[in-house]
């Protein structure tokens, strides 16, 4: 699974995993990404999504019809 958030669009960060002796070696920040079933009334039908924590209190603040036509508008596939 890719570690991209639907909602939000959060992707990894890269950067250095750095040692006791100070030795860097490169790494990756991955996003708490988690696969969500969410019912949507207006499809009448459940939705599964990868959304990060983020993106999980997104959906709880603004609802998942906004969110969910956010996304059709943008053209994601649900």
């Amino acid at each position: 699974m890719a570690a991209v958030c639907q909602v939000t669009g959060a992707v990894p960060g890269f950067g250095h995993a750095i040692s006791h002796s100070h030795r860097r070696t490169k790494r990756r920040f991955d996003p708490n990404v988690q696969k969500r079933t969410y019912y949507v009334p207006s499809l009448r039908r459940k939705v599964s999504l990868n959304v990060s924590a983020r993106g999980i209190k997104v959906i709880d603040a603004r609802g998942i019809e906004s969110v969910v036509k956010e996304l059709l508008a943008r053209g994601e596939k649900i």
